[in-house]
């Protein structure tokens, strides 16, 4: 009887870390602060070639997606918006997950630099205004498998 106990309890515990690992996937964000939670479905930005063309030549995005740009380390971005017909926000992440810079509204087309800041490992670009509707500020909490769950201030396997 107490190795069926034990067995069960064991199944039950990796169904458990199966079911919070799910918590988190590579195609969506979640974002949470002060102002609440919300969740981007997003396409992966994460070598030079995907980088470099972004949300490019896209006419319209849907209002729950993105794009997370994922750099190998920690870097000091700088963006534009060449090519890029829809206005978007911009979200600077550092490696921890915690958001340090948003640049609201990047204006379409503009070639005008948009810095980020240093010790950046992800971006995220959403559809402008939807930062500021949704009330996200600096020092809200992003959550994603490809960040550190050793060092995220929201790893995955919470809730």
């Amino acid at each position: 009887m107490k190795l069926t106990l034990r067995a069960c309890l064991g199944l039950l515990m990796v169904l458990w870390a199966s079911v919070a690992q799910a918590m988190c996937s590579e195609t969506t964000v979640d974002l949470r602060g002060e102002w609440g939670q919300a969740r981007f479905s997003v396409e992966i930005a994460d070598t030079d070639e995907t980088r470099a063309m972004g949300l490019m030549h896209r006419e319209r995005m849907a209002r729950s997606a993105g794009m997370l740009f994922i750099y190998d380390r920690p870097t000091a971005p700088s963006f534009w918006m060449r090519n890029t017909l829809i206005a978007l926000d911009m979200i600077f992440v550092d490696p921890t997950g915690r958001v340090s810079h948003i640049h609201h509204n990047a204006i379409p087309l503009d070639e005008t630099p948009i810095p980020g800041g240093e010790n950046v490992l992800m971006v995220l670009e959403i559809n402008g205004g939807l930062a500021r509707a949704l009330g996200l500020n600096v020092g809200s909490e992003m959550r994603h498998p490809r960040l550190s769950q050793d060092s995220a201030v929201w790893p995955c396997a919470q809730e």
